[in-house]
Order: structure tokens, then C-alpha cells, then sequence
């Protein structure tokens, strides 16, 4: 989503914008909320990263419109198989215009039809978003390469029972996304911020290498309109999903993860602790016995509003 906002020159790295409680539809009253009540201020798009500002996206999705937004993401491999060595692979859903009439086809008209409204939630990652593990994994270490596309693969070698030769599976580059590098850098930054100053800082402090992240929740039921999400309230099948993407060392990245914890609602407070938990050992070899006490599986307990989203 940044990285299209910024492609499309929808804003620009030093643009200084609202990002207020809430937003309201243009000709409507409906309002979508942010995580955080009272809002974060004026934010510049880095920082709106940092500190997952819903009404920052909601507002800009808005503003730019599904058609710009659909061929950057899409360019990130969202949406469509990354062609891994293993049967079965979902596609997910990367929504669009076209996607949505295709989808919808033997509904009515007004079913089918594209509303501007549609894009809103799109802009956090919800709404008609629809991606695997696999696939945020996979566009989590574009963006730590710089754009630099890779077929993942499962095997890391090949070694022939008879004659004891291996093979080695190279990595295999397929494509340079044609974004700029101070745009990948200014994205970069934002995540390393999450893990300094914004939403995953509990879960990054004491690093002993630098991380870049981004925390959400896939909200599972709708809440009413004024109405609070309690998780504790509700039965666990209908808590938010915890998410966190990231990568490590931001300067020389060597591993990149998607993580979601299922009904566990914050994601630094479920899927951020496991990521960290793997990072510790793969960089430094050491095992983390700590990591029960950064977990925190009922995201809410002051039944306010959701705290974070999938942006």
C-alpha cells in the first residue's frame, strides 16, 4: 500500500497528513475507527507505518482509488501463486474492479457492482484481501531486497542416495520490481521503527541486530457501529487473527517471515514474540525461554477498540 501511494506519487515521503480517531465516509455517516482512539496526530507515511495508523490508509485508499493500488501490490506477488515446489498452492485474492464483478456474477447488479467504499478497509489489508502466509512471506523479502524477486522453494539440496552427490538449489532470480531505491529505503525505515518506537517496540527491545516489522489483525467478525470489541467477550473462534511480517538484519537481510497466530488477536502480542523467538536463533543461536511472558493471547482488556490492523 505505501509503496503504491508513493509509486503513484498519491503522496510524497515528507507530506504531512491527519491521522485522526476516525474516519468518515465522504457523503455518509458511517465511521471506521482507528486502533487508537484519539488518533495519532499528523504523521508523515513513514511514520504512519511506525505506528499503524488506520485512518492514515483508510483515508488514503480513498484517495487513490482500487486502480491504482491493485498493479503495485500485485507487483509484490500478492494475490498469485510464487510458483513454490509444493502441490496444492493457493492463489489468494488481490481485489480489483474486475475481480469483484468475476466473483460476484450471479448476484445482482448492485452486488457486483465496484463501490468507492470497497477500497477503505483494502487500504489496512482487510476488506476483500485475501493472502497466504506464503505470499506475505514472500513480498516481506522483496521489500527487504530491494525489490529483487525470488522463487521460494522448500529444498535446499538434493543429494543422490547411490552416489552420495549433492545439488544445491540456487536461488533463482526472477524479476527487479522498477520502484525506486529511496522508496524501499523509506519503507525499510518505517518497519525498523516498528521494532524501535512503534507497535512491536516491546518485542524488540534488547535486539543485538537490527529488525524490521510490521504488527496487524485480521479482524473475524464485524463489530456495530459505536459498538466496542471485547475479545474476552467473545468465543475464541471469533477473536481477530495475530499477524507480524518482518526481516532481519535490516542492512543485510538474511531471513524473512510471515507469522499469524489464529484468534490471538494484537499482533505484537502473539505472532511479533514467535517471530522473535525464530530471528534469536537463526541470527545468534541461542534459545529464547522468555518468550511466554511477551505473549499476551486476549488482545484487549479495557474493551475499547481494535488495536491494531493489517496494513
Amino acid at each position: 500500500m505505501a509503496m503504491a501511494a508513493l509509486n503513484t506519487h498519491s503522496i510524497g515521503m515528507h507530506d504531512i497528513r491527519p491521522a485522526p480517531g476516525y474516519f468518515t465516509l465522504p457523503g455518509s455517516s458511517h465511521q471506521f475507527r482507528d486502533s487508537k482512539k484519539s488518533g495519532n496526530g499528523m504523521v508523515n507515511l513513514q511514520r504512519a507505518i511506525t505506528v499503524s495508523s488506520d485512518t492514515f490508509f483508510y483515508k488514503l485508499a480513498w484517495d487513490m482509488g482500487i486502480d491504482k493500488i491493485h498493479p503495485v501490490v500485485g507487483s509484490f506477488g500478492l494475490g498469485s501463486k510464487t510458483g513454490i515446489d509444493l502441490d496444492g498452492e493457493a492463489s489468494g485474492v488481490l481485489p480489483s474492479k474486475e475481480w469483484k464483478a468475476k466473483r460476484f456474477a450471479r448476484y445482482k447488479p448492485e452486488v457486483r457492482r465496484w463501490y468507492p467504499a470497497d477500497v477503505v478497509s483494502i487500504g489496512i489489508g482487510q476488506g476483500f484481501n485475501a493472502y497466504t502466509p506464503l505470499q506475505m512471506a514472500n513480498a516481506t523479502a522483496i521489500m527487504a531486497n530491494g525489490g529483487q524477486v525470488f522463487k521460494p522453494h522448500l529444498v535446499q539440496q538434493v543429494v543422490d542416495s547411490k552416489t552420495g552427490k549433492s545439488r544445491q538449489i540456487e536461488p533463482q532470480p526472477i524479476r527487479q520490481l522498477p520502484y525506486p531505491k529511496e522508496y524501499f529505503d523509506y519503507i525499510k525505515e518505517g518497519m525498523r521503527n516498528v521494532m524501535i518506537s512503534g507497535t512491536g517496540a516491546r518485542v524488540g527491545a534488547g535486539l543485538q541486530y537490527t529488525m524490521a516489522g510490521k504488527t496487524g489483525t485480521a479482524q473475524v467478525v464485524a463489530i456495530k457501529q459505536g459498538a466496542k470489541y471485547n475479545a474476552a467477550a467473545l468465543a475464541e473462534q471469533y477473536r481477530d487473527h495475530s499477524w507480524f511480517i518482518a526481516f532481519a538484519p535490516v542492512e543485510q537481510p538474511k531471513i524473512a517471515v510471515a507469522i499469524i497466530v489464529e484468534n490471538a488477536g494484537f499482533g505484537a502480542a502473539a505472532a511479533a514474540p514467535v517471530a522473535r523467538g525464530l530471528f534469536d536463533f537463526y541470527l545468534t543461536g541461542k534459545v529464547r525461554n522468555d518468550l511466554a511472558g511477551m505473549l499476551k493471547t486476549v488482545p484487549m482488556e479495557n474493551g475499547d477498540v481494535r488495536e491494531d490492523a493489517a496494513d
